[in-house]
């Protein structure tokens, strides 16, 4: 897509660019049974068989269907290689894409996400509050995860989606499109019967959809025994239930049955002869299961689309999109005082959570909990505050001129921008402090595109060629503030002046400004329309490179065979089994850059407890002569198309990432923590496979089946000379790395202490001490990693007349995660281990104990289970062997059913379609090991260290009835 961005109060330089030469013979949309047009890089249209590289398309209406409140996770299970990475904390949270892996150890590792041509910032998680862009992941009080940009858009108002997943499908984008591309297409005012204006609204429900396996069979208590009176204690070690007593589901107690709704109005339609409109409004408000928690979203868009002067040379675009998105109370992750879940969660069952709502859901009341200490959940909710607004405009501007029947002009403007407000209130009540924290953030991206396109058929006989010349002027600017204090001398009187201690309030101004400049081309030759080879080269240059290394070169080249209209051409061949088939293969070379200010060394200003302004260096060594990383793809594949009916893709791909930018841990001696280094090397490969048929097909009845699978193999090469890790996240002894010779993020962390002698007798026996408990090794350990295996969704869509059925099946094969929520529970004795079969008998643990002169012997010390767990569950994590588990799930993801009301009924009404449905979300998990966690939740979902679960907040399964109304 042509994408140019216009700055609001900015005056741009202009940078102009020539796109030339494209033609293709004119036999080429005969040959072939398979002619379909598709979207490419900057809006260029190509046939789909001209493509040398994997591609896949996703309708707009699929989206719409799936009724996800974030668009993002309506893509789940519908593209080869695609992965979702979702946070669970409630509404407006971050998803995040990954395609066929990671490839950066640093960068974020999402594709670009391009809407009409003007790329949409898709940052996700909490925000970076220094100036060194560092995000807030801490594992006792993190930042609040804001939501990504990409949840923002309405699905209503798309088109389609299409996945540019090769280097060569995105080597046009730069360094941005490293990761690959997701090019989103709004809708166009297309005339349609009546006066083209639709309706639509649905209501949903929302439960939670998976809960954590936990015994019920034991109360609050310590060694089998209750507490004593006014005990601090809330661990679930007491006696067993008996008859009198009753059971609570706390979780299902504190959490309510959330309600969504959404209305969607839209008009599309001729203004009159060669012009467009189409225009939309949509509204959602989501009431989350969480108590007092809430997300709003408003959406507008109005897009004109024209032709006209003589000859109807002329063509615009206009498309203006406002968004404005609110959020209340977004629940905080970490298993600190700001997050209330824990409390929830470990609450002993015999004691009824309801019985502490009263009197707590105001403000300025007392905390009244099970323990003098604690902090009621229910105060929490309506006590520790925050709200957010934002409000996003992305707005773009297209003009061509049809010069002739060959040469034509275009000029693309554009821009991403948005204003985002938001504060935290704590009041007073409880152990937390009473404090205040406000914070303004505003953000642009712009980008300026103009270009000069000749088209000519027939150039030489039965050769086509095509060359193009792009040049592109990009600049992205965030500047915020962001204020916390905790010492208010006036108690609940909020505002920024009112601190007891000016030193101590947390004052930061964020600056980060980036601009790239491009110039790229684009050359492709076509033989009789039935074999095609593309090529492209870009240099950018970036403002956060030295000027020696500031200009850098991504080249890719692909190729197509048509094979079936090469024989049918050649030979006159055809065939009814084989309608079409293709090979295709390319190579690419893409990267990334610095982000901004990573270049020199320079000085932040502080102030000292004395109020003194101080100057302090950055704790990283930086690098003037870094260059910019690369990422090198090599895809092979082949489509296939049987029957006119069946249709396969095929793919192998191999992506290396060389040159990769980090910050690499130093001596801290050193006077730095680390230093930015250029170095390492990561490996992709993978095959991926998609099938599309129709099982059965006939006037009244249609089974469609589409299906993909992905398989996926990492390994990281090289970190830096001897450096065999490079940490992506993690706390105390659990660490995600990029290891030599492991997939990426792998898990190290402590493991049972076992016999490692092979030679042995007790060989891989546990290795427990005299009083017969286990322990945990000193150092870290590999236990596994968080890349996936392969992933699959596998679709079947029946219509029966007017009757609709569809159903989603996914699933992830392979990778581990660690799971905190599990360690708590084991902890405070409510997890389902902690009493197997429902009894806590004493046992001896299957293990050796280690003898002074170094042998082994049997270990016969019965113990019980409050100690066994207790010593698994030793420290900030425990021994994080026991709390490591296999990702591996299949769910059924969504169910939906519809009906279309016969068009002979609304003959003489102005209502000119009905359709009524009703949508499933998360119905079922098939398959999990995860003891009732969902391997999606993710902790730090801004981090590379998606492996770890973190007191995440229960998902949900949604239930949606939708009508939709045509006039």
């Amino acid at each position: 897509m042509n994408r140019t961005i216009f700055k609001i109060g900015l005056l741009p330089s202009v940078f102009f660019c020539f796109n030339g030469l494209y033609a293709q013979n004119t036999d080429s949309t005969k040959a072939s049974k398979i002619d379909e047009i598709v979207v490419t890089a900057y809006g260029v249209k190509k046939e789909k068989k001209a493509l040398g590289y994997s591609f896949q398309d996703v309708k707009g209406q699929t989206l719409v269907e799936a009724k996800e409140t974030n668009v993002t996770n309506a893509l789940v299970g519908k593209v080869a290689g695609l992965q979702v990475i979702k946070a669970g904390f409630g509404p407006g949270s971050s998803s995040k894409i990954n395609l066929r892996g990671f490839n950066s150890f640093k960068g974020d590792n999402q594709p670009l996400i391009v809407v009409d041509g003007v790329p949409l910032s898709n940052s996700t998680g909490a925000k970076p509050k220094q100036q060194d862009g560092v995000f807030n992941n801490d594992f006792w009080n993190p930042d609040l995860d804001m939501g990504n940009g990409l949840s923002d858009l309405n699905a209503e108002d798309i088109e389609s989606i299409s996945v540019l997943k090769g280097g060569a499908a995105s080597a046009l984008y730069g360094s941005r499109g490293g990761n690959g591309v997701i090019l989103i297409t709004t809708k166009s005012g297309k005339k349609k019967g009546g006066v083209g204006i639709s309706y639509s609204t649905s209501l949903g429900f929302e439960t939670i959809f998976m809960k954590p396996k936990m015994q019920h069979s034991f109360t609050q208590g310590s060694n089998g025994l209750p507490n004593p009176a006014n005990s601090d204690n809330t661990t679930s070690w007491g006696p067993a239930f008996t008859e009198s007593m009753q059971r609570y589901d706390n979780l299902d107690n504190f959490f309510k049955t959330g309600v969504n709704s959404q209305h969607n109005l839209s008009f599309q339609g001729n203004l009159g002869e060669g012009t467009s409109l189409y225009t939309s409004a949509a509204y959602l408000n989501d009431n989350s299961q969480i108590p007092n928690s809430k997300y709003e979203r408003f959406n507008f868009t109005a897009k004109m689309n024209s032709t006209f002067g003589a000859n109807k040379r002329w063509t615009t675009e206009m498309k203006v999109q406002y968004i404005s998105t609110k959020a209340n109370n977004r629940p905080s992750g970490g298993q600190g005082d700001g997050n209330y879940y824990p409390a929830i969660l470990l609450m002993p069952q015999n004691i009824n959570i309801r019985d502490y709502r009263e009197g707590q859901t105001q403000n300025e009341v007392t905390s009244r909990w099970i323990t003098p200490n604690g902090i009621n959940p229910y105060w929490s909710a309506y006590n520790s505050l925050n709200a957010d607004k934002k409000d996003r405009f992305l707005l773009n501007g297209y003009l061509k001129y049809q010069f002739n029947d060959w040469l034509s002009g275009d000029v693309r403007l554009g821009t991403d921008f948005y204003a985002l407000n938001a504060d935290a209130r704590v009041w007073t009540g409880s152990s937390r402090k009473n404090s205040y924290a406000t914070s303004e953030e505003k953000f642009y991206e712009n980008n300026y595109i103009a270009s000069l396109t000749a088209k000519k058929d027939n150039l030489f006989g039965k050769w086509g060629g095509s060359f193009s010349i792009y040049g592109q002027m990009m600049e992205t600017r965030t500047k915020a503030m962001y204020f916390t204090t905790q010492n208010l001398i006036v108690p609940n009187a909020f505002n920024v002046k009112n601190t007891s201690d000016n030193a101590a309030a947390a004052n930061t101004e964020i600056d980060l400004w980036k601009k790239i400049n491009s110039v790229f081309a684009a050359a492709e030759i076509n033989y009789d329309g039935y074999w095609f080879v593309n090529a492209t080269t870009r240099t950018d240059w970036s403002s956060t490179l030295s000027i020696e290394n500031r200009s850098y070169i991504y080249n890719s080249i692909s190729s197509s065979l048509v094979l079936t209209d090469m024989l049918n051409k050649l030979n006159g061949f055809s065939s009814n089994m084989l309608s079409f088939a293709k090979l295709r293969a390319a190579y690419a070379v893409t990267g990334n850059s610095l982000e901004p200010y990573e270049l020199y060394n320079n000085y932040a200003l502080s102030t000292d407890p004395n109020g003194h302004i101080t100057l302090s260096r950055k704790k990283i060594l930086y690098n003037a002569n870094l260059q910019a990383e690369k990422l090198k793809t090599f895809e092979v594949g082949t489509d296939l198309k049987f029957f006119n009916r069946i249709s396969l893709d095929v793919s192998y791909f191999h992506n290396s990432a060389t040159g990769q930018l980090i910050d690499l841990p130093m001596n801290p001696l050193s006077g730095y923590e680390k230093a930015k280094i250029s170095s390492g090397g990561l490996n992709n490969s993978g095959f991926e496979f998609v099938l599309n048929t129709d099982v059965f097909k006939n006037e009244n009845f249609t089974w469609n089946v589409n299906a993909n699978f992905s398989k996926l193999k990492s390994v990281v090469d090289e970190i830096n000379g001897d450096v065999l890790n490079y940490p992506l996240g993690g706390f105390d002894n659990v660490t995600f790395f990029s290891a030599v010779g492991k997939p990426y993020g792998a898990i190290y962390g402590t493991k049972f202490l076992r016999v490692e002698d092979p030679n042995s007798p007790y060989f891989g026996k546990l290795i427990v001490g005299q009083n017969g408990l286990p322990q945990g090794t000193s150092d870290q350990h590999f236990l596994g990693d968080q890349t996936p295996r392969a992933l699959f969704g596998f679709t079947n869509s029946f219509v029966y007349k007017n009757f609709g059925l569809s159903f989603l099946i996914d699933g992830r094969i392979g990778g581990k995660f660690f799971s905190a929520t599990q360690f708590a529970l084991q902890r405070a004795g409510l997890a389902e281990d902690t009493a197997p079969g429902g009894k806590r008998d004493n046992f001896v643990v299957d293990a050796v104990v280690q003898q002074n002169g170094g042998g082994y012997t049997s270990n016969t010390k019965e113990i019980t289970q409050q100690d066994y767990w207790a010593a698994v569950t030793t420290g900030n994590l425990g021994i994080t062997e026991q709390n490591i588990y296999d990702a591996t799930n299949i769910r059924l993801r969504n169910v939906q059913v519809s009906y279309n009301f016969p068009k002979s009924i609304f003959q003489k009404l102005a209502l000119q379609s009905a359709k009524v449905s009703f949508t499933a979300n998360n119905v079922w998990m098939i398959y999990s090991k995860a003891k009732g966690i969902d391997p999606e939740s993710v902790f730090a979902i801004n981090s590379n260290a998606v492996g770890f679960e973190n007191m995440a907040f229960p998902t949900t399964r949604s239930y949606l009835f939708s009508i939709t109304l045509g006039f």
